[in-house]
């Protein structure tokens, strides 16, 4: 399936192309601020082990969308309703993890289709701290320019520990040709038309180490998965963030995987 894929995409443009990037260089939240709690009630904490988070999204009550390169393990759990991760917030709900579903042309070598679908144990009860967040209902590009927000529990800065209480900025979409030219990340790697490249032109507004998985939202539309940045420089107006664009093709997967595995 691997090579399949691999010779699918290998014959498209550029978006073929995906991040060259370590799981260390994925994002956390720079420049940001706390939320006020409980109020992105679609956000879900992923403890992956002791040590390692991500975020995603609740896109249903059973489902959460993911990065693909956020691996699981035996004790890894879904929390929702969460605001404080050391807290005993009566807002949380904590689930297992039924099954896992990347993206099946996802490579870990290159980051290429850097997405998963994780369905819980059983059916989150939705109320005021646990709600959906919906898909797009087009798989269409985000313009340059256009003012988006992510969150996360990640670092605050590139040496600092996992944020407690979950954080937010305000960030805006980079043209293709600025992220890929000399100043930026000349091609290596190259951001496609199935990536987003966003930040700011000076910096110091970006995603960071422990916030992968989270959800890119742009005029208040699910656009985008925080996938990767430039690796150790989180802020750097050089490697802005690169989220995976809900394309019309990965859409097309997430609603196929959902209905079959129901």
């Amino acid at each position: 399936m691997r090579n399949f894929c691999a010779f699918l995409t290998s014959s498209l443009s550029i978006t073929t192309f995906l991040l060259l990037i370590s799981e260390e260089g994925c994002v956390q939240i720079i420049g940001g601020k706390e939320v006020t709690p409980h109020s992105r009630p679609y956000m879900a904490l992923l403890k992956l082990d002791q040590k390692t988070i991500c975020a995603g999204a609740l896109i249903a009550n059973d489902w959460v969308l993911t990065a693909a390169h956020c691996v699981l393990t035996k004790t890894s759990e879904v929390i929702l309703g969460a605001h404080s991760m050391s807290k005993n917030e009566p807002e949380k709900q904590k689930l297992s993890i039924k099954k896992e579903f990347p993206y099946p042309c996802f490579d870990p070598d290159t980051f290429e289709g850097d997405l998963k679908l994780l369905q819980l144990n059983k059916k989150a009860t939705i109320n005021k701290y646990v709600d959906i967040l919906n898909l797009p209902k087009r798989g269409t590009d985000v313009k340059a320019g256009s003012k988006c927000q992510v969150a996360g529990w990640g670092t605050t800065n590139n040496k600092s520990p996992m944020s407690d209480t979950l954080r937010e900025v305000d960030i805006s979409i980079i043209d293709r040709k600025i992220c890929n030219d000399h100043q930026h990340y000349n091609f290596n790697p190259m951001i496609g038309l199935n990536m987003i490249c966003a930040g700011s032109p000076r910096g110091r507004k970006d995603t960071c180490l422990g916030d992968s998985g989270g959800p890119l939202l742009c005029r208040g539309i699910f656009r985008g998965i925080t996938s990767s940045g430039l690796k150790g420089k989180c802020g750097d107006p050089r490697g802005p963030g690169i989220y995976t664009l809900l394309s019309k093709k990965y859409l097309k997967w997430i609603i196929k995987t959902m209905k079959g595995a129901s």
